[in-house]
C-alpha cells in the first residue's frame, strides 16, 4: 500500500471594485482555522503587491483526504458568502499533487 503525496491548493480571488478591504477581512478569518485543520501543513493568504484588489490563498496538505475534507468543511462557506454578497469578482482555484523526482522529462 503506498503512502498518501502531499497536494496542495491555490486560489486567486479577485475583489469587487470597492470591496478589497472587506474581502481581505473575510478571508484573513480563514488563516487561523485552516491551520488547524486535521492535515493542514501550511496555509497562507497574500495580497499582490501590484494590483490591490487580488488575493492569493494557498494551502499545502498531508494528503488529497485531508484538502478534500478541508474544501467541504464548513470554513470553506465563506466563499459563498462571499459570491452571494458580490465581494468577489472572480475565483480561480487549483489544485496540485507532488511530482515524482524519477518522473521522465516532458517533451
Amino acid at each position: 500500500m503506498s503512502q498518501p503525496s502531499a497536494v496542495s491548493h491555490l486560489a486567486l480571488v479577485r475583489a469587487s471594485a470597492g470591496s478589497s478591504v472587506a474581502l481581505g477581512e473575510r478571508l484573513h478569518g480563514l488563516i487561523e482555522p485552516s491551520r488547524k485543520a486535521p492535515g493542514c501543513l501550511h496555509f497562507a493568504l497574500q495580497r499582490s503587491q501590484c494590483d490591490a484588489d487580488l488575493w492569493m490563498i494557498s494551502g499545502f496538505w498531508a494528503s488529497e483526504p485531508a484538502m478534500t475534507a478541508y474544501f467541504a468543511s464548513p470554513a470553506m462557506q465563506v466563499f459563498s458568502e462571499l459570491v452571494q454578497h458580490l465581494m468577489v469578482n472572480s475565483l480561480d482555484l487549483h489544485t496540485f499533487s507532488e511530482v515524482s523526482a524519477r518522473m521522465p522529462a516532458v517533451e
